[in-house]
């Protein structure tokens, strides 16, 4: 007689947040973890002196981001930024106060070789910053950072909160892609001149807004139902791997972190 097969997690129907472990060079990593590799990327960019902070960071990013198979998406995240540091470098280039070394003379506005040298380390900040927090970002689950935070014994309704701003954005985008398809089928011109997009914006934007009211109202209801205010500790039902390796890292950057804060507090770090 043969011996039956053992019941695997998808056979017995478990869902894939539970299930579902992570694989691949930095997505592995424990969440907590890369919070505290991001948090440290940050404060070096801003911290460390002159070019050293930024340009480190920035290379570290991209070389994790490389190894993770993450380039495209930081390239995404880089090009949704690229408003902001045009206006910052414009401003900074023109408009810098104290700046007396003109680069050339364009009527009443004179562009400073300071300027541009403040301006590209200001840009190369900003990138770093949201390179490093976009990161974290494109290689974890939202959920896997929920839980984890929910494991270290963050309160609910700050992990509510968290959750709730992260899965905003791509939520909202959704949301619009399948009112613009809906707003077609019924015969919008959504597309062709610049006129003609911009008149199919009110149609899009209403039914966008009220949906997200909506589903605020659809989640406030189901966090009741699943006893949301209720007392006591909740049961996870999976906690993310968190290996040696992984708290050494963590430790390693949460010291680094303070060290360096401190390093600049007492004038050490200029």
């Amino acid at each position: 007689m043969a011996s039956a097969s053992p019941i695997t997690a998808a056979d017995a129907g478990l869902p894939d947040y539970v299930t579902r472990q992570p694989s691949g060079f930095y997505r592995s990593a424990n969440p907590g973890t890369k919070l505290a590799v991001a948090a440290l990327e940050v404060v070096a960019a801003f911290v460390l002196p002159g070019w050293v902070g930024p340009l480190l960071v920035l290379a570290v990013v991209l070389a994790t981001a490389a190894m993770a198979r993450r380039m495209r998406g930081l390239a995404a995240i880089a090009l949704a930024t690229s408003p902001i540091v045009g206006s910052i470098l414009v401003i900074n280039l023109f408009l810098l106060p104290g700046a007396s070394d003109p680069i050339a003379r364009l009527g009443p506005l004179a562009p400073t070789w300071s300027g541009l040298s403040f301006g590209l380390q200001t840009v190369a900040r900003l990138l770093a910053f949201s390179l490093a927090i976009g990161l974290v970002y494109l290689t974890t689950a939202v959920d896997d950072l929920l839980a984890d935070l929910a494991r270290r014994g963050l309160g609910r309704r700050v992990i509510f909160v968290v959750g709730a701003a992260v899965q905003m954005v791509p939520a909202t985008i959704e949301r619009a892609g399948e009112i613009v398809d809906a707003q077609r089928s019924r015969g919008m011109d959504t597309e062709g001149r610049i006129w003609r997009r911009a008149r199919g914006v009110l149609p899009l934007a209403a039914p966008v807004v009220f949906g997200a009211l909506t589903e605020v109202e659809e989640r406030t209801m189901a966090l009741e139902a699943r006893a949301f205010t209720a007392p006591g500790r909740q049961t996870l039902l999976r906690v993310p791997a968190d290996r040696p390796k992984h708290r050494v890292v963590r430790w390693a950057a949460i010291i680094a972190l303070i060290a360096m804060v401190v390093l600049r507090a007492t004038g050490r770090l200029v």
